[in-house]
């Protein structure tokens, strides 16, 4: 049972606040937000408030559940004894719904779709009681269009070329196509658009010797549908795609996972003998597949990194640094390097578009590279001011940390071999598939 739901901003702005039974004054924003910035560390999801003998005539122990998503704080208060887990999982749900409505999580777009969200929590909770998270149950009651900072336009001026000839860029989906409202859908012509994202997390660990000592990828495949009416979509993957260490399938390279999950609405008559998910996408996202790869990467990382450290004659410690990025030569991307050391330094860069910076609050070097292309090394080289310099003190180096972010690459080489869609649409509709692995973790010890 939810007295109130709330949404702040990280600066403990009031954004939404909503009362469903009155057990509580509205008060428990500010109680709520000198809580969890007192909190030092991490922040639990739930914080309980006994009040003083004073404030007891106005409410009673207030249990506050809160999640992080888009920079906002997304919270809701009970008096009952309510599972967390429960609550968490409708905040969960809840966010995904008002970002399927309003098209991105922001404290702007929350701003300017007021009335829209107030209308859906109207509609999802009665008398702290949840009715519905489905956005295919409340398209039929939800009357507030979202209001957009810019409208969606899926084709632009730039790319078209002479005499009105299609270039290469207008078949790439601009990276804003996915976040719009899914009731843009309905003011688009006719035009409908799906859009299926492969996106993995990496976490990996390389020892000062070069030797991988662990590499985990997390997976998910995610589903945005525009569609109004879409009855059954297919999802082809790899024909080589096994889980476990079962019997290797097909004739091309091996794609194995060892865990594997899948959305309740997703049919798997098909996936067994032919690998393909059949499910009916309803309007909005949803992650339709999980899955799960420990310690056994089909090719090598990303990146390797060669640091060497050493001592100068006038006392200062010289750190090193070649990263090498072995992707394709036609591969570019954005990379920063995060080497902890607790110093005060000054560095030489192999080119002038990076830049290094000393964090002193993590007690870390930072090293920028705004464009790294495939098949390439770049060096970097650190002057760490040491005070009593000893080798204790060169202990203290590392270790690094990469963040990234490789588009049209997945690590363990899952692919979507087609996508079809039953019945076949009256009207044109654009399908995107979008492949990315991102850095969770990626430590080099040095």
């Amino acid at each position: 049972m939810i007295s109130q739901v709330f949404i702040l901003s990280s600066k403990g702005d009031h954004l939404i606040y909503k009362d469903f039974r009155g057990e509580a004054g509205s008060d428990v924003v500010s109680i709520f937000y000198e809580k969890v910035t007192a909190l030092t560390g991490d922040q639990p999801p739930v914080v309980m408030v006994t009040p003083h003998k004073r404030e007891q005539h106005s409410h009673k122990d207030l249990h506050f559940v809160h999640v992080r998503q888009g920079g906002l704080y997304w919270v809701a208060t009970t008096t009952a004894n309510s599972s967390p887990f429960t609550v968490i999982e409708f905040l969960n749900r809840l966010t995904a719904l008002i970002k399927d409505y309003c098209g991105s999580l922001s404290e702007k777009s929350v701003q300017m779709n007021f009335a829209l969200i107030y209308e859906l929590l109207d509609e999802v909770v009665d008398y702290g009681y949840v009715q519905t998270t489905s956005s295919d149950v409340l398209k039929n009651f939800i009357q507030t269009e979202a209001v957009s900072s810019r409208p969606f336009s899926l084709f632009d001026l730039s790319n078209i070329g002479l005499f009105g000839a299609e270039t290469q860029q207008s078949k790439v989906a601009p990276s804003s196509a996915a976040t719009r409202p899914i009731q843009s859908s309905r003011e688009q012509g006719g035009k409908s658009e799906i859009f299926v994202d492969v996106i993995e997390r990496m976490s990996v660990v390389i020892g000062s010797n070069g030797v991988l000592m662990k590499a985990d990828v997390e997976g998910e495949i995610r589903v945005k549908c525009y569609m109004p009416s879409c009855s059954e979509m297919r999802i082809g993957l790899n024909e080589e795609f096994s889980i476990g260490k079962s019997q290797l399938r097909g004739y091309g390279a091996a794609v194995r996972v060892d865990e594997c999950s899948f959305h309740q609405a997703v049919r798997l008559d098909e996936f067994d003998s032919h690998r393909i998910l059949r499910l009916s996408p309803s309007q909005g996202e949803q992650t339709v597949m999980q899955y799960q790869l420990s310690d056994d990467l089909p090719s090598a990382p990303p990146f390797r990194l060669f640091p060497t450290i050493e001592r100068d004659s006038g006392g200062r410690l010289l750190m090193y640094m070649k990263l090498r990025c072995d992707l394709p030569p036609k591969r570019s991307l954005n990379v920063d390097c995060c080497c902890y050391c607790g110093f005060s330094l000054s560095q030489e860069l192999s080119s002038p578009d990076q830049s290094a910076e000393l964090r002193p609050q993590s007690r870390a070097v930072v090293w920028q590279i705004p464009r790294f292309p495939g098949g390439t090394q770049l060096s970097a080289l650190f002057k760490l001011e040491v005070p009593g310099l000893s080798s204790a003190s060169m202990l203290e180096v590392g270790p690094v940390g990469l963040s990234f972010e490789l588009p049209k690459i997945t690590a363990t080489g899952l692919q979507i071999r087609f996508l079809r869609l039953t019945p076949v649409q009256p009207s044109p509709s654009q399908r995107w598939v979008r492949y990315v692995t991102h850095s969770d973790s990626y430590t080099i010890r040095i």
